[in-house]
């Protein structure tokens, strides 16, 4: 009877243990204790933000169909060939030369979340496309497009055509993937976390717990603002200057992410963005952003870059032609 009611006691200890032994996370933690979204990641993927026609109506496909359309999405984009429908949207109908696969990086697969590979970053509304603009907001668009087609001088040109920020709102927010340079150096503290844009070495800034600056200081990637909220970084960002204003929007705009560190590998990003001026409702897009090992390589915009003197050689001599 004593062997057994030490045994009975033994086991109960145990349990004891077992029940009270701190639970280990693979996700790393900072000191403070939250997790730790430090390090080089990227967001290059093949999967567009809008749902393309091939895959209406299904927001998610199987390995076997992802395969397939990646490999077709590849070969056509083949950026070699002087008919690539990619080199076309560059350089327009009538091109014969520019970038080469060498330099482009869109990443080999569809985006894949909770398993699953994704047919477009935009998960709602549910076709998977941007929502209808406003009046105002396809008037404002339209003029914004026409706004590249103006060279009297370098302050007309686009912002990332003089080298001052990422084209296609690689450097966010919302922080959506390019043609190359998708990369992501994130760097944490307690008060404020960086995060540096490999494409023009573009650094946002998130200030924790703070409050948003006056709606008169307005910034080219806005003002962000973070808290957590569990386990997930959120970060709210308004004040935006126009002339980056994620598709024409407002000042207006409003963007809200959230980054949760799902495992050691994989970050997860879903981003609500809302302008009713511009957009008839909000949008959500969600993607991962993948560990690289970097590191993060300069970008060096300007340095050979003939580009500017010129686009605006070319066009005082086409006014002088006239």
């Amino acid at each position: 009877m004593n062997r057994l009611l030490v045994l009975i006691a033994a086991f109960a200890l145990a349990a004891s243990a077992q029940t009270s032994k701190p639970k280990t996370s693979a996700i790393p933690h900072t000191p403070d204790g939250h997790p730790d979204l430090q390090g080089t990641w990227t967001n290059a993927t093949l999967t567009p933000m809008e749902r393309p026609a091939v895959f209406n109506g299904k927001a998610t496909v199987s390995d076997a169909e992802g395969r397939a359309y990646e490999q077709s999405d590849l070969k056509a984009n083949d950026i070699d060939r002087d008919d690539a429908p990619i080199l076309k949207a560059i350089n327009g109908d009538n091109a014969v030369a520019g970038y080469n696969n060498l330099f482009i990086d869109r990443g080999t697969e569809l985006a894949r979340v909770d398993g699953v590979k994704r047919t477009s970053l935009i998960i709602d509304p549910p076709d998977g496309k941007v929502p209808p603009l406003t009046p105002e907001g396809r008037v404002r668009l339209s003029a914004l497009f026409r706004g590249g087609d103006k060279y009297e001088s370098v302050k007309q040109r686009p912002l990332s055509e003089r080298c001052i920020i990422g084209f296609g709102s690689t450097s966010g927010p919302p922080m959506v993937p390019a043609l190359y340079n998708s990369n992501y150096q994130i760097v944490e503290t307690r008060d404020t976390i960086m995060i540096l844009v490999e494409m023009v070495h573009d650094v946002r800034r998130v200030r924790m717990n703070a409050e948003h600056l006056p709606k008169t200081v307005l910034e080219l990637m806005g003002d962000s603002v973070g808290r957590w909220e569990g386990d997930t970084l959120v970060v709210d960002t308004t004040n935006f200057r126009p002339e980056n204003a994620f598709r024409g929007a407002t000042e207006n705009l409003h963007v809200v992410e959230r980054f949760q560190r799902v495992d050691q590998n994989t970050m997860l990003y879903r981003v609500i963005i809302e302008d009713p001026a511009t957009f008839t409702r909000p949008f959500t897009m969600e993607y991962p952003f993948v560990a690289s090992p970097g590191p993060i390589y300069e970008y060096a915009c300007h340095e050979g870059n003939y580009a500017m003197p010129d686009i605006l050689g070319g066009a005082r001599k086409t006014d002088a032609t006239k």
